[in-house]
């Protein structure tokens, strides 16, 4: 079946039928597809993906380009390893991601990893002090 004729089919179907498929159709992606979705989600419709939910993601309006840069405003939460408390650092990745728990280690073991990206310093800061409690080593970027 072609992606036109997939369309049309969907687009046949009533709002709550189009997101049960598309849910059941993300939860069957692997991390790496959701994480390529979402940016072009990102660049068709000019919006940021942006932590904060409780795990959920939510769409923010992209901010305006200004030339003030001199101060950086985004920081990226960089785990650099686990430690020796990995149990515990996989619980508060999967709290700061709302990932599920196989990708939460996938994740932790694949270490050097960006957590979370583009936040604003006070969130981060606060990112980096909950994997620091559970025992990890973490850098901001």
């Amino acid at each position: 079946m072609s992606v036109a004729e997939l369309l049309e089919k969907v687009n046949g179907l009533n709002a709550d039928e189009r997101t049960e498929l598309f849910i059941s159709a993300a939860e069957n992606m692997k991390l790496l597809e959701v994480v390529g979705l979402v940016k072009a989600m990102e660049e068709k419709w000019d919006v940021k993906a942006s932590g904060g939910g409780g795990g959920m993601m939510m769409m923010a309006p992209a901010a305006g380009g200004g030339d003030d840069e001199a101060e950086k405003t985004d920081f990226d939460v960089v785990l650099k390893e686990a430690g020796d408390k990995k149990i515990g650092v996989i619980k508060v990745v999967r709290e700061l991601t709302g990932l599920n728990l196989k990708d939460a280690k996938a994740m932790v073991d694949g270490a050097p990893k960006t957590i979370k990206e583009k936040l604003p310093k006070e969130e981060a800061e606060k990112a980096k002090a909950q994997l620091e409690e559970a025992g990890a080593v973490v850098e901001l970027k």
